[in-house]
């Protein structure tokens, strides 16, 4: 199927407050950022509505937003929820999820709400209403084998948009499908939504559900649950908890902003006090088991929108030695001597998408850390130091 381009939209019809059949008026703009494919919907006061489609803005084929048309289109969002509202109120912005039936599908939304210069404005992103498979997401081989673990921490790594939350949410799918297990999950807010096969599910949402993700935790340990997850390692305190419970015993997944997962070592100790860090080290060593960055790709197969470049750092005794050491720097070429065991960089990784023409060579070399290193593989030549022990 043809993607139409968001330009081809016809200017908005006015349906005044709620569409309809009772609809919102934003359902419209909804609508449009699925008909058209796209990943992100943005509003903003004296702009037209903006999709993103396959990683690039595109405005849509309607006049400027004005403050009025602002208010009409995302406070009726609030409605029946006062909690939102106050949320909003005190800190200038809020994230909350939002359905919306299209056709014959039930659509998701994750919406943030903010101020911006005086101004309301909204960005959603367009969540899919199924969980795919590893093979689907073009996932690298193995992932299969880092679900099977029975405790310890596994982290998803990569800026805003990179399809972390996509990722776990597979891994645990697999692991319902898989396992008879509690998985219990604390999101912010819920993205996918969990249809139980063998697994017993619970998700909670920080916000509606429980307070934050500290206390969240808190509860966790005391649910019994044998997988959680954690949505965002935002702070030293949530980072904590979610140690301890993988210590004590549980298989705890997360997702962490950061570009690589050596660089993820790194990011983890930022959020703690120097007097602290060593012990840190010392937990992650002994309780982590993977670290996982991502980078949504382009890609040039019909049909394919994008693609994740994947690297994956497993814990085995050499990177533990090195974090243990503090000898950081040398992560990356432990990575690539894991090869066997299952481990990549992202220059191992943009290679092979590749050669198996799921990208191509700009698009690789315009985001490879190393393009030198990425270059003399494409030449069939392996660069590692083998001096890292």
């Amino acid at each position: 199927m043809t993607t139409p381009h968001p330009n081809e939209i016809e200017k908005p019809v006015e349906l005044g407050r709620f569409g309809r059949h009772g609809e919102l008026e934003i359902d419209k703009l909804f609508r449009a950022l699925v008909k058209f494919e796209g990943s992100d919907l943005h509003l903003k006061v004296g702009s037209s509505p903006i999709v993103r489609v396959t990683g690039s803005l595109r405005p849509l084929n309607r006049g400027p937003i004005d403050d009025e048309e602002m208010a009409r289109l995302v406070l009726p969002m609030f409605q029946h929820d006062a909690h939102r509202m106050k949320i909003f109120e005190e800190d200038g912005g809020c994230d909350f999820a939002y359905s919306l039936q299209i056709d014959d599908k039930r659509w998701r939304f994750r919406v943030n709400i903010l101020q911006q210069m005086g101004s309301l404005g909204m960005v959603a992103r367009r969540v899919n209403n199924w969980i795919p498979d590893f093979k689907s997401l073009y996932l690298p081989d193995g992932l299969e084998k880092l679900c099977q673990f029975s405790q310890g921490m596994i982290l998803l790594a990569g800026v805003t948009g990179s399809g972390k939350s996509t990722t776990i949410a597979s891994m645990l799918d697999w692991v319902n499908h898989n396992y008879r297990k509690h998985i219990l999950t604390l999101e912010d807010p819920i993205e996918f939504t969990f249809t139980e096969d063998k697994c017993l599910i619970n998700q909670r949402e920080i916000g509606n559900d429980v307070k934050d993700f500290q206390i969240g935790m808190k509860h966790a340990v005391r649910e019994d649950p044998d997988v959680i997850l954690v949505g965002e390692m935002r702070d030293r305190e949530t980072f904590e908890t979610a140690i301890q419970a993988a210590e004590t015993g549980h298989l705890v997944f997360g997702t962490i902003h950061a570009s690589t997962a050596p660089s993820t070592i790194g990011r983890i100790l930022d959020l703690f006090p120097e007097g602290q860090r060593s012990a840190i080290r010392s937990a992650m060593a002994f309780n982590m088991k993977a670290i996982l960055a991502q980078k949504l790709l382009p890609s040039i197969k019909p049909g394919v929108s994008r693609v994740p470049a994947v690297e994956i750092m497993t814990f085995n005794p050499i990177v533990r030695k090195l974090i243990l050491e503090c000898q950081d720097e040398k992560l990356v070429d432990a990575i690539r001597l894991g090869k066997e065991e299952g481990m990549q960089d992202f220059t191992m990784s943009l290679k092979h998408l590749i050669d198996i023409e799921l990208i191509d060579r700009p698009t690789a070399f315009e985001v490879a850390p190393n393009p030198e290193a990425l270059k003399m593989a494409l030449k069939g030549i392996d660069v590692r130091d083998p001096g890292i022990l």
